[in-house]
């Protein structure tokens, strides 16, 4: 009986494979948590707050990654997953607080909520699986987790180099454990039939999550215009923001990002691939946080001085999410499209002469390269028959 009412949260085979709206209203968070990810950056544009922001958009991705999986096994109408993506929610938002002062007075609040989130939700299948195959699966989830915890609550009781160092070892853990497919002494990894697999699903919430990143972006250029005031060359450099993220927005969607679910599907290894894009769109998310930071410095001083910071995440965050998007079209085709690559070396070139320019010229560079890239695409598409996704292997 036991394994019945176990069995009875799995989400069933011919079960519509879209996202849910318990998956869209946990996805909510995450735009408040992007955005003081990007805080964190801006208040810190040095080697240091960029290792910073990095540890933290590496856990917090871990969370949504961890979470958006849930549903993809099991199913979402069940009062005990809900229980559980909501409970993550609330944790999501708690550490999206803290962010700001994080490696200050803040740091157990985030590293508590972290572990409590990620232990809270591996015990809480462990037990709602009790008696079920797959609950040797939440084990090995839950001891990871656990001994990720260690250096996680460690680093929040110490200050300093030492807090950068503990975390930075914690994020390891977690992201080694899925690399090793959870591989524990005595239970052996995690099989194939464990892991995400449903195609569609999986493709559908890579891109909310995307999506989720653009809106970011489009609420810290408006903010940052609404505080600034409507002067022309504010307005101008709202306008630039606007069109990039237009802009991310096509390049992204193109081809990989409309056969992702496709590929996945197609894969010899569809866990595999699908964990490849989650890494891609890692990449993506990050590159689209840092053009956030980008576009706040420009707006809030569109005519200023460039200083070599600035010029770095202007041009950064582009480089960065078209580094991520070659990644994702390899993952998809088995090869990158030249104008990726291209795009990635103009931005390159480009870097000396913008720290000659005011901030504006440089966000209009960055997207002017962004167009071109949008350009080629279309060129490219024009009189060629549709190209069916090839993945890897």
């Amino acid at each position: 009986m036991t394994t019945s009412r176990a069995g009875r949260l799995l989400r069933k085979p011919e079960d519509p494979q879209r996202a849910t709206f318990l998956e869209l209203f946990f996805d909510l968070a995450f735009v408040y948590v992007l955005t003081q990810l990007s805080r964190v950056l801006s208040q810190d544009l040095t080697w240091r707050g960029a290792f910073h922001m990095l540890v933290l958009l590496l856990a917090v991705w871990w969370v949504w990654c961890s979470t958006a999986t849930v549903p993809d096994r099991f199913d979402p109408q069940r009062p005990t997953i809900q229980l559980l993506v909501i409970a993550t929610l609330v944790g999501s938002l708690v550490m999206a607080v803290a962010l700001p002062a994080v490696f200050g007075a803040q740091g157990l609040i985030f590293a508590g909520a972290y572990v409590a989130v990620q232990v809270g939700r591996s015990l809480g299948l462990l037990i709602a699986l009790r008696g079920h195959e797959l609950q040797r699966g939440a084990l090995r989830v839950l001891i990871w987790f656990c001994v990720s915890a260690v250096p996680w609550i460690a680093g929040a009781l110490v200050h300093g180099t030492a807090r950068e160092a503990l975390w930075a070892l914690a994020v390891a853990i977690d992201y080694l454990a899925g690399k090793l497919r959870y591989r524990t002494p005595g239970l052996g990894r995690s099989p194939p039939a464990e892991l995400p697999s449903a195609a569609e699903h999986l493709a559908e919430r890579h891109r909310q999550f995307f999506i989720i990143a653009l809106g970011e972006l489009i609420l810290v250029s408006a903010s940052t215009l609404g505080g600034s005031g409507f002067a022309t060359d504010r307005t101008a450099a709202f306008l630039v923001s606007i069109a990039t993220t237009v802009l991310l927005w096509r390049i992204y969607i193109y081809r990989a990002g409309e056969l992702s679910a496709a590929a996945i599907g197609g894969s010899p290894d569809p866990a595999r691939l699908g964990l490849s894009a989650f890494y891609a769109h890692l990449v993506m998310v990050t590159g689209v946080v840092v053009t956030a930071v980008g576009a706040e410095l420009v707006i809030a001083h569109p005519t200023g001085h460039a200083q070599t910071a600035w010029i770095a995440v202007i041009l950064g965050g582009p480089a960065l999410f078209l580094a991520g998007r070659a990644r994702f079209e390899y993952a998809v085709f088995s090869r990158v499209s030249p104008d990726r690559p291209l795009g990635l070396l103009a931005l390159a070139v480009l870097a000396p002469v913008m720290l000659l320019v005011p901030p504006l010229v440089a966000a209009l560079a960055a997207t002017a390269v962004l167009a071109g890239v949008a350009v080629a695409d279309a060129a490219g598409a024009r009189g060629r028959p549709p190209e069916p996704p090839s993945p890897p292997g």
